[in-house]
């Protein structure tokens, strides 16, 4: 038998079938995978054609929690561009331009489909009315201040042709607080901005520390110069409170004296809260 004769040897056999064997298949996860691709595309495909489109147009802006800010003023301050639909408006734009106006603390917005735009705003509050002189002290400026210490904005005149524009919240907010009085002339307040006069934050820190059942019955607060700053109650009663120290232990005082003395005290002195004094009506 020649050598060219010899049949093969089972390894070489097996090997076809072997290599069959090792040959690789498409498998279920394969397929899974073309099919889930031309999905992603056709997705794709489809929001393009809606973004570009007209389609989820914004007919209708949404304004939550916005009470000294008008209808107007908030359509001014979020500019949602004509046509702007809930696929390409810029939401962090129109948070960022609401966040500009010095009444808005908070804001986020919104989508809510098929075509509705909300903004949800959070508000500072009016935490007093600050009495500015202005024109060489000729007249009186009412300015809002928010607890922050944020100015808010000069307060017009009720009657007046601007006073007919704003929010009626602002009015009755301002009705509600205490004023600040006594400023020296020089200060001159900013909308946006936060104030940098030590008197009125001092009377701000006063007011901020103290409990309900004395805030509530403070009337204005003289704010001359942080340490001569004096409360006037809404029964008359003047307390020479000072600095913004020992607020409680100041407090604490006032209403001891006046509790044990109804009807009698006309003045109480705690600026040096160990040394207290009051004097009759």
């Amino acid at each position: 038998m020649r050598l060219g004769d010899l049949p093969a040897s089972r390894g070489d056999r097996r090997a076809p079938a072997a290599r069959a064997i090792a040959r690789p298949k498409r498998s279920g996860a394969f397929k899974a995978f073309i099919v889930a691709l031309v999905l992603v595309c056709v997705l794709g495909i489809t929001y393009a054609a809606l973004y570009f489109s007209g389609a989820f147009a914004i007919t209708s802006v949404k304004v939550n929690g916005a009470d000294h800010l008008t209808n107007d003023e908030m359509a001014i301050l979020a500019a949602v561009p004509q046509g702007t639909t809930l696929l390409n408006v810029d939401t962090s734009s129109v948070a960022n331009s609401v966040d500009r106006d010095a009444w808005v603390a908070d804001v986020s917005v919104n989508r809510i489909f098929p075509d509705t735009l909300e903004i949800n705003v959070t508000e500072r509050e009016i935490a007093a009315i600050v009495e500015v002189a202005a024109d060489n002290a000729k007249v009186t400026q009412m300015w809002a201040i928010a607890s922050d210490g944020m100015w808010l904005m000069e307060i017009p005149a009720r009657d007046s042709e601007l006073g007919a524009t704003i929010s009626p919240q602002i009015y009755e907010d301002a009705d509600r607080v205490l004023h600040i009085t006594g400023v020296p002339f020089g200060l001159t307040p900013e909308v946006g901005t936060y104030c940098a006069d030590g008197n009125v934050n001092n009377a701000l820190a006063i007011l901020d520390g103290l409990s309900t059942e004395l805030a509530e019955q403070v009337k204005t607060v003289t704010a001359t110069d942080a340490a001569s700053t004096c409360l006037t109650l809404d029964n008359g009663i003047e307390i020479a409170f000072g600095t913004a120290e020992d607020i409680r232990d100041k407090e604490r005082i006032v209403l001891q004296i006046m509790a044990d003395n109804p009807g009698k005290v006309s003045y109480i002195n705690v600026r040096v809260p160990d040394r207290p004094t009051w004097r009759a009506v």
